[in-house]
């Protein structure tokens, strides 16, 4: 099922199979490759040597048996010649008085071409030297086969006609425990997935290697990997194989079979090949690599020999087989999440910690809100002062209530900093903004921008005199999704010494300050975050209601942010044009918000991204926490004055 939006399924099939038995082992390939096929699986790959059984030992030099593979091919070619994936299926193969442990990559009844495996293990358990050979040893590049000459070697890629980013190389088990894999060659060839064909037995432990080893070469080939192993029908003599199927793309594994199944099983899942293409264009190291390859004389290893077939048309259906998490900043298990904000939290309080060091100054000022974010950056800080053993004196936290500060706002900033025992001024910016806007001819009522901004820049003028009397270092408190969006006032909030919180973003602050709350010995202290946690986001630049309360709720008036974050990661991050980044939007978001919804917020994120890269080209310094950032001087360039038409033409066609 290869989408209108560069994802290919792929499967790994764990067949039935007994050693020997190859007429019987076939019917069961096929089972599998019917139900692949009804899944709309673009590829399939196959256990090693599958069609006879992975451990028939002394039995792969017998004529009877080599005959058996010969006819149990052609019946797979038969029966599949009207299904529409591309088949990958382990088989010994003999060659020019050479033995050959292969794989066979068919299509519509056609063999596309046979890669030999490379790196042939003699050693523990395993005896392959005693039958097989190297694909290293071929003397020809072409065999015959089934009655037709095809391609052979270990450096074939197979590329389709019709979607030119599916391209696929193959490799046999061991191959990828070698210290420089042939699917490395085969990634620098142009292969975007990579297909194993397994037969790996079970030992304790060796699972959880396998499956590092299978995520760790598609993060360093900047592919997909799909793994599939031999199952339990293999002799048991001295060995067990438990039929281990894995499917990691870039790194991460998306789908992972259950082992010691006795029933056949297909793991299946959608690979965003559109997304790897880009990554490798993204990256100038792969390019490198390449062209390293060629001057060390690997040309030939390296270069794409191209096998071509032919998929099916591309498919605009809604389902993908992959889970698309619609918070990517924050890992959904809670583990991993408390590992990754202690993580983000150190990056932090360490780039501060050492810009102070550095400077000499001893001395920081934060202007607190009672918001997520302020409460951060005085997290950050005091976390950055424990690590340097500098007094809490020096932290002059200011909180300046204006128009719109709440109560609730007001009261936390004051209990937090009376339980961390910090210093506190309160300076009402009231009059100061009154004053101004009467000296702009502001009638000092009407709820506009310039109402809003002037209490913005009025704060940002005192924290930095403020710091200019005492020799101090001005900590911003903004986030990453509001510089994505361009929520802050351009030399108000938005300007700093240091943002600490630049490359955090909204959804994950606040899980930072839950982390802190749950690993702070002090219930107080964690009563006050949680509630800072719980209340509502708001710049409270407008008037609160009679009770008190916030009337002016920032995702009310620009979307809410968790979707701001997913576009963000999308567009920015994977570079995914907007329809695709809408497409993937309803599947994470299917039961929360309609396309409606999405599509107007979206809309909005596209257009106030473009409209505010003037606030993001001249940013304070500030650490990269992920693998985002808009600093000028990091991750981001881009033309203050960029047109965002392309993009919102994509939403609209």
């Amino acid at each position: 099922m290869i989408t209108t939006f560069g994802h290919v399924r792929i499967a790994a099939a764990v067949p039935p199979v007994r050693a020997a038995a190859v007429t019987e082992n076939v019917k069961g390939i096929l089972q599998l490759a019917e139900r692949a096929a009804d899944q709309d699986c673009d590829a399939v790959v196959f256990p090693e040597l599958c069609l006879t059984g992975y451990t028939c030992a002394d039995l792969f030099q017998q004529r009877a048996l080599l005959q058996a593979v010969e006819d149990g091919l052609q019946s797979v070619l038969t029966a599949s010649s009207h299904l529409d994936p591309v088949y990958v299926v382990g088989a010994p193969v003999v060659s020019r008085s050479q033995l050959f442990n292969a794989a066979v990559v068919i299509q519509h009844g056609t063999i596309l071409g046979v890669v030999p495996k490379t790196f042939i293990p003699g050693y523990s358990e395993y005896y392959e030297p005693r039958w097989f050979v190297s694909g290293d040893a071929a003397v020809v590049n072409e065999i015959r086969l089934c009655g037709t000459t095809v391609p052979f070697g270990t450096n074939l890629v197979f590329q389709d006609s019709r979607h030119p980013d599916f391209r696929f190389g193959v490799e046999l088990c061991e191959d990828l425990w070698a210290p420089i894999p042939p699917s490395s060659r085969l990634a620098l060839g142009g292969a975007l997935v990579l297909l194993n064909c397994s037969a790996s037995n079970e030992l304790v432990g060796k699972a959880e290697y396998r499956r590092q080893l299978v995520a760790q070469q598609s993060g360093s080939c900047l592919a997909a990997y799909v793994y599939c192993s031999a199952g339990v029908g293999e002799s048991t003599t001295d060995t067990v194989f438990g039929g281990h199927a894995i499917i990691a793309e870039n790194g991460a594994v998306l789908a992972e079979g259950d082992r010691f199944r006795r029933e056949p099983t297909l793991t299946v899942a959608d690979i965003d090949v559109e997304f790897l293409e880009h990554e490798r264009v993204h990256n100038a190291t792969f390019g490198q690599a390449v062209a390293r390859g060629k001057r060390a004389g690997e040309g030939e290893s390296i270069a794409l020999r191209e096998v071509g077939f032919e998929s099916r048309e591309p498919s605009s259906a809604n389902g993908l087989e992959r889970w698309i998490d619609p918070h990517p900043f924050t890992p959904g298990n809670p583990a991993r999440r408390r590992e990754r904000c202690q993580e983000i939290f150190a990056i932090q309080s360490t780039g501060l910690a050492t810009r102070l060091q550095h400077t000499g100054i001893r001395d920081v000022v934060i202007g607190l809100s009672g918001g997520l974010d302020s409460t951060l950056a005085l997290l950050v800080i005091r976390e950055a002062f424990s690590r340097l053993e500098l007094p809490s004196a020096g932290i002059h936290c200011i909180t300046m209530p204006g128009f719109g500060t709440s109560n609730r706002t007001l009261g936390n900033v004051q209990a937090l900093c009376q339980a961390l025992d910090v210093p506190l001024e309160l300076i009402d910016i009231g009059e100061s903004c009154r004053q101004h806007m009467h000296d702009i001819g502001h009638d000092g009522a009407t709820g506009d921008i310039a109402f809003e901004n002037v209490q913005a820049r009025e704060r940002t003028q005192i924290l930095m005199d403020k710091a200019n009397m005492i020799g101090a270092l001005v900590v911003g408190t903004g986030d990453l999704s509001e510089l994505a969006l361009g929520w802050c006032t351009y030399n108000g909030d938005h300007m700093s010494m240091y943002g600490v919180n630049a490359g955090v973003p909204k959804t994950l602050v606040r899980y930072l300050i839950e982390y802190v709350a749950d690993t702070w010995d002090d219930e107080e202290i964690a009563r006050i975050l949680r509630d800072v946690v719980d209340t509502p986001i708001s710049p409270e630049l407008l008037p609160p209601d009679e009770q008190g309360e916030i009337t002016q709720e920032t995702e009310a008036v620009i979307g809410p942010y968790e979707l701001h974050d997913f576009f963000l990661y999308y567009l920015i991050r994977r570079a995914f044009q907007p329809d695709k980044v809408r497409f993937l939007a309803e599947q994470a978001f299917a039961d929360t918000y309609t396309t409606d919804t999405i599509t107007k917020w979206l809309r909005a994120f596209c257009r106030r991204f473009f409209m505010h890269q003037f606030k993001r080209s001249c940013l304070p310094d500030g650490p990269k926490v992920g693998t985002i950032a808009l600093s000028p001087r990091g991750d981001w360039r881009m033309p203050s004055d960029a047109s965002a038409a392309e993009w919102l033409r994509r939403l609209d066609s």
